[in-house]
């Protein structure tokens, strides 16, 4: 895994981070001096500990107690003190453990579309801030997880890169929010059932490889979260995609596209420049036949930007061979990005040129845009409301 993190982060863009100051050069990325990852013996690594780790942390138990313990935090999705499997002494003993501690600290808890859409605003050791997005449909409910705090990726229209990068997300600290989605939806009302997880909050989750795919294989395995019901977002770091084409677990791609020629998309997409078109392209290519998984790709309609009718065309001659799904989302507004989103009318005609075209398009229903939780918008901005509020 160490191999294939450098493969990954040796090749991503040095100077993505504005400033010189207090950063030390990380796999190709600058980052702030001592904040690559969690530190190994940073209090509140509950979902960071491996079984190993667990069966040590209980060497004065029996053997059972340590599948007790890890089926109270997986399957029960329980708090040590809620564990009455566990003798009372013990239970206190792990309710006041460090290394059992949650690591996201709760900021704040914001209710919007009648309750169907849920964000949280997570504090992490080190001070920094990330967001997670739970979202209720009547057939699934579906989180969306951050894996890194800020980006350095640099897209200007979005949110969460016009703020900068931070650090990368541990692999429990990405574990820890989809157990507080399953959770909640476990004590909604009525009940349901977390099905679906999209790495798709703030971040490049290729550019945080191996704890990434550490993550997925604790969904996986311990949630018991099916690797067709996970899906991966990437603006275009081609080996993380190579990467992903070799593993097991078949997990879903979504490839942040957003333009289909390589002058528009540097601009928008600085990765780009990097990796062009036919590299990345060439890359799914290898990802869609080593796991027979129908590609996505994501688009921002830019008004008078990238939803013309050339740029439709363009984008279809990339989508057809490789037998692609377009989601098309209407632009989110940012502060920091001065265009807007395509009108209506224009979002349904770019649709139909795909159609005409020969691809399959769906028009994504923005979800969460009074509370900044749509796409692109997430910016981990310090709450200033209640730590619970409501539509």
């Amino acid at each position: 895994m160490e191999a294939e993190r450098s493969a990954i982060e040796a090749m991503l863009p040095v100077g993505a981070i504005g400033g010189s100051g207090g950063h030390v050069e990380y796999g190709g990325m600058k980052e702030p001096a001592g904040t690559a990852h969690a530190a190994p013996d940073a209090p509140g690594r509950r979902y960071d500990l491996d079984r190993r780790e667990v069966t040590e942390l209980l060497a004065d138990q029996p053997q059972y107690r340590v599948s007790q313990l890890w089926h109270g935090l997986y399957a029960r999705l329980a708090e040590p003190a809620e564990l009455t499997e566990l003798p009372q002494v013990l239970r206190a003993r792990l309710s006041t453990e460090p290394a059992l501690a949650p690591s996201l600290g709760l900021s704040s808890e914001t209710l919007t579309d009648q309750g169907r859409t849920l964000k949280w605003l997570w504090s992490l050791s080190g001070g920094a801030m990330v967001e997670t997005v739970l979202m209720h449909y009547p057939d699934r409910s579906t989180v969306c997880v951050s894996t890194q705090a800020g980006c350095a990726m640099g897209c200007g229209f979005c949110a969460t890169g016009q703020a900068g990068f931070t650090r990368h997300l541990s692999t429990g600290e990405i574990v820890e929010q989809v157990v507080a989605a399953a959770r909640s939806c476990r004590h909604g009302q009525p009940p349901r059932r977390l099905t679906n997880v999209v790495f798709m909050g703030m971040g490049e989750p290729l550019a945080n490889f191996p704890r990434v795919w550490g993550a997925i294989e604790r969904l996986h395995t311990d949630l018991g979260l099916s690797a067709r019901h996970l899906t991966v977002s990437t603006v275009g770091v081609v080996p993380g995609i190579r990467s992903l084409a070799t593993k097991a677990l078949p997990v879903g791609l979504a490839v942040s596209l957003h333009a289909a020629n390589d002058a528009l998309r540097d601009r928008l997409v600085p990765l780009n420049r990097r990796w062009p078109l036919a590299s990345l392209m060439d890359a799914c290519h290898t990802w869609r036949e080593a796991t027979g998984r129908r590609l996505s790709f994501e688009w921002a309609l830019i008004d008078q930007v990238n939803d013309s009718a050339s740029d439709a065309a363009q984008l279809a001659d990339w989508a057809r061979p490789l037998h692609a799904h377009v989601n098309l989302i209407p632009l989110n507004a940012t502060p920091g990005w001065p265009t807007v989103a395509t009108p209506p009318d224009g979002i349904r005609a770019f649709a139909r040129a795909l159609a005409d075209h020969g691809v399959n398009a769906t028009v994504r229903r923005n979800r969460g845009t009074d509370i900044d939780a749509a796409c692109g918008q997430l910016a981990a901005r310090t709450a200033t409301a209640p730590a619970l509020v409501a539509d």
